[in-house]
């Protein structure tokens, strides 16, 4: 199947910093030398003239029929999973090709960093697939940004979908070469009706503006009822994910930049003060003070133990957030939870608190 590609610049994004140094030390410390001699060689974007500075690129959209690469950055699925993964794309009507490391287990990860780097470029570089959807999250994507041939990438944009810890191939990608990324369902995910709305109107039937907010009745439980934490409307670009990635990118060559973008934020599982601890880190380490404004997904999981001293997720987040002077607002559709949106890194867009309502102004994927 040939790739149909829609590619629109809108406008230049930062150089980054040269990678030949941390790709070639990579190589000599894990024997990647056979794997590398294969790859493509890499143009740093850093040593490219200015007139040549990346610039956003929006991929082609996501096609009844097409193939999809299904792999594994992070942890290794279980076997259910997996099975779910692929009877969800199977469903859809897509064809899968499988990374050669989806089914690998290497403690914690799913094979070597080698192995899951050599999926990640092969899913790019491979004209017959249309799209890159990980399998699932966990730990480990980290681990890889030093790595990437981000111009192999930017050579073969093709959507990358995920969220969780693939929020650092997001960051990492968008920032280094321009390409609109998705986060969105992992394959193994659920997807009752709203999830699937939202996923075909920002990629397989793109749709601007596209509202996303709150629908009800909202399922049961103490982290779904949305409240505005400051009200106010703010427009800007989309970046964020996963509070714990983004908190742990803060002070490497991958942080995350916030002024005048509006931040997406969610986590699951964490109690409020580690919330609190990721958020202030946040704060003093990097520009998310500068930012247009925060819509906050749904935090699953993270409301205080019985009988600790805390203060309520609620609270923590008005805490932290509240005094920034922007609009935020808290229960945007989307984190750790079935019923959740799919956002688009870099497409611009207006939040309004008031409303609980995030809406992508433009297209995300080529319409083509």
């Amino acid at each position: 199947m040939t790739l149909h590609q829609s590619i629109e610049s809108i406008e230049p994004i930062e150089p980054i910093e040269s990678i030949k140094m941390q790709r070639r030390n990579f190589l000599q410390t894990t024997g990647m030398a056979a794997l590398s001699a294969g790859l493509s060689r890499l143009h740093p974007f850093s040593a490219m003239p200015e007139a040549e500075k990346p610039r956003i690129i929006r991929p082609a959209r996501l096609r009844e029929g097409a193939t999809i690469a299904l792999i594994a950055p992070s942890s290794p699925p279980a076997p259910e999973k997996l099975a779910k993964a692929i009877a969800n794309l199977s469903g859809f009507g897509y064809t899968i090709v499988e990374g050669k490391s989806l089914r690998a287990q290497y403690g914690h990860l799913a094979g070597s960093d080698a192995a899951r780097l050599a999926d990640l470029h092969e899913a790019f570089r491979d004209p017959a697939i249309d799209a890159v959807w990980c399998v699932r999250g966990g730990y480990g994507a980290g681990r890889l940004l030093p790595h990437i041939d981000y111009e192999l990438i930017r050579r073969h944009p093709k959507p990358l979908i995920g969220y969780s810890d693939i929020t650092a191939l997001h960051i990492a990608i968008h920032q280094r070469t321009g390409l609109v990324t998705f986060h969105g369902p992992v394959a193994a995910s659920d997807f009752p009706a709203d999830t699937l709305h939202y996923f075909e109107s920002v990629l397989t039937r793109p749709v601007a503006p596209c509202i996303i907010q709150p629908a009800g009745p909202l399922p049961e439980g103490p982290e779904y009822p949305p409240f505005v934490i400051r009200p106010g409307k703010a427009e800007g670009r989309l970046t964020g994910g996963n509070l714990a990635l983004l908190s742990a990118m803060v002070g490497t060559p991958y942080a995350p930049k916030f002024d005048k973008k509006i931040v997406f934020i969610e986590d699951v599982g964490e109690q409020p003060y580690r919330i609190d601890r990721m958020l202030t880190q946040l704060l003093q380490g990097s520009d998310l003070k500068k930012a247009a404004g925060i819509a906050l997904g749904v935090f699953a999981e993270c409301q205080p133990k019985p009988g600790t001293f805390s203060l309520s997720l609620p609270d923590t987040l008005r805490d932290c957030l509240g005094a920034l002077g922007i609009p935020v607002v808290y229960g945007i559709p989307f984190g750790h939870v079935a019923n959740q949106a799919t956002l688009p890194y870099g497409i611009r867009a207006t939040l309004d608190a008031e409303k609980f309502s995030l809406t992508l102004e433009e297209l995300a994927a080529g319409s083509r």
